[in-house]
């Protein structure tokens, strides 16, 4: 009896610090980090972590210490890309701490003011931005974009307005077991000492209003976007191809992934889908993929007719008058007409036509 007693302790004590050592306790950096500042960035991306994460930690592999990968691994491959994180408290739980009760709501209204100050602070509020959004982060950042979209700012505007793609990973579209790990750290650690916080955990639930609601906005953001002259975000999703030690599956393919968008499956675990030690791993390859191809896109110029902020017009030739807030990279135009240009030309020769340019040109003829 007495050595069923000491199994079943042992047993509670191991389950508890796995699950302690699978999720990211205790986050205590929040706001933006820079991880890169580029000389000559051309975008922003964002890294917005999930449950319980932490700006730094969550994006990295091994012991407590190590360097995140968007530090480390990224910047060489898009040199072109400044690196930012945004930290928050995404904790469900505290051990003799404070917890905060901040809502997502919350959450995602801090990142959009965080980013437009700090863009604003150097002048590059018309960059792109991409956002790598892992797990409830994703759900901040979509709700953060409907802030944006809501906001009778216009700094605060812009943020949509410049949002290119967003990476999903492991982010729950639809109810999910996300709510599950949270509920179990709670019933495994709850005593006097702990504290919870309700609001994140409840959205998390499989019919929570919240998650409901983001989700529906996420989705009116995406179809008005074409209503009101902008061109589509680009967006893929990342899922989870392995259960989570010690609690199972977290986000299951079916709600991580979002109908008509690229879906791409990482073999790990909840936590370390988005966790790499090297540029050599499978599923930093695949994510650096779709980073290198929207850079690409950015930086030469392959830009998408229609945003008066981050305009995406492949080229212009031929006797037209144009009128963008373009930033307008390799372009030549032999123009017999006028152009007007609210932003940035690089690499620009224009022949025969007149040019006004509320921006700045650099290397132009």
């Amino acid at each position: 009896m007495a050595l069923r007693q000491r199994d079943k302790k042992r047993s509670f004590s191991e389950r508890l610090h796995v699950l302690k050592s699978s999720l990211d306790i205790n986050p205590d950096k929040y706001g933006l980090k820079t991880f890169y500042e580029s000389v000559n960035a051309v975008a922003d991306i964002v890294f917005v972590h999930g449950i319980t994460g932490h700006r730094e930690h969550t994006w990295a592999a091994g012991e407590r210490g190590a360097r995140p990968w968007p530090e480390s691994l990224l910047p060489a491959k898009v040199p072109y890309a400044r690196v930012l994180s945004f930290g928050y408290d995404a904790a469900v739980i505290g051990w003799r701490t404070r917890i905060s009760s901040n809502r997502i709501r919350d959450h995602a209204k801090n990142l959009v003011a965080a980013l437009a100050s700090h863009r604003d602070a150097d002048n590059s509020g018309d960059r792109p931005i991409i956002f790598v959004c892992h797990s409830l982060g994703g759900l901040v950042c979509k709700d953060a974009l409907w802030c944006s979209k809501t906001s009778p700012e216009n700094h605060l505007q812009r943020i949509l307005n410049c949002t290119w793609g967003i990476l999903f990973l492991g982010t729950p579209h639809s109810g999910t077991g996300l709510a599950k790990v949270a509920e179990r750290l709670v019933q495994l650690v709850s005593n006097p000492a702990t504290r919870t916080n309700l609001r994140i955990l409840g959205v998390l639930c499989r019919d929570s209003e919240v998650l409901a609601r983001i989700q529906d906005d996420f989705h009116s953001l995406l179809r008005c976007r074409d209503n009101e002259g902008f061109p589509p975000i680009e967006i893929t999703c990342f899922y989870e191809e392995l259960p989570l030690r010690g609690i199972g599956e977290v986000v299951p393919k079916h709600s991580a992934i979002l109908p008509g968008y690229p879906a791409i499956g990482i073999h790990s675990d909840h936590r370390d889908i988005v966790r790499f030690a090297t540029e050599d791993e499978p599923g930093f390859i695949s994510i650096l993929g779709e980073l290198q191809r929207w850079m690409k896109e950015i930086q030469f110029g392959q830009y998408k007719a229609g945003s008066p902020r981050s305009g995406r017009n492949k080229s212009l030739e031929g006797k037209n008058t144009l009128n963008t807030s373009a930033n307008l990279r390799s372009y030549n135009s032999n123009n017999y007409g006028g152009i007007t240009i609210h932003g940035d030309v690089v690499e620009s020769n224009v022949v025969n036509g007149g040019m006004t340019i509320h921006g700045g040109l650099r290397f132009g003829n």
